[in-house]
């Protein structure tokens, strides 16, 4: 049985999306997939197609950079949906200099709220060095209180690390 809210923590390049498609497979619900990047060049356009190759038809995917709550307010029990990724979101927001605090809540009561078990992918930004920069600062730091507020509202989260799983909350189907 799939955890109704899952979080999955881990670095770039770490596995955490694919460990986190295969828990969805395996749910034997509509399997959704909220893509939350824009492609701005080349090498973004690259990221996107190898995790759209991943996915058969048995996936709907719905891509929204910003504002998720529409899309989660219609799905039903019956949908299991992966956000991939927080991180992009956030980046989003940070870009367009929109309200951070306002953005976060409405993700969390987009979350809150919707009838569908959920996985949100997120990375891990705080274990490197200090930015040298207050952009990159302020993204640390965003990321980081965005990352405690998912793994508060999640039943499991998880880290990934080399495509391996450590629970860190809860427990796994």
């Amino acid at each position: 049985m799939l955890p109704a809210r899952t979080f999955v923590l881990g670095g770039a390049a770490s596995g955490k999306s694919i460990w986190a498609e295969n828990l969805l497979e395996n749910s034997g619900l509509n399997l959704m997939y909220l893509a939350t990047g824009q492609v701005f060049d080349a090498e973004i356009k690259n990221r996107v197609d190898v995790h759209k190759s991943r996915r058969d038809a048995r996936w709907t995917t719905i891509e929204e950079p910003f504002d998720l709550g529409p899309a989660l307010s219609e799905l039903s029990a019956q949908d299991a949906v992966l956000i991939d990724c927080a991180t992009m979101w956030l980046s989003n927001h940070l870009l367009a200099e929109n309200p951070l605090p306002a953005a976060q809540e409405a993700l969390l009561d987009a979350l809150r709220n919707t009838k569908a078990p959920w996985i949100i992918v997120s990375n891990e930004v705080g274990q490197g060095i200090v930015p040298d920069n207050a952009l990159a600062r302020t993204f640390r730091e965003a990321q980081g209180r965005l990352n405690i507020a998912l793994a508060a509202e999640a039943d499991v989260v998880v880290q990934v690390i080399a495509g391996l799983p450590q629970v860190l909350k809860g427990t796994l189907p």
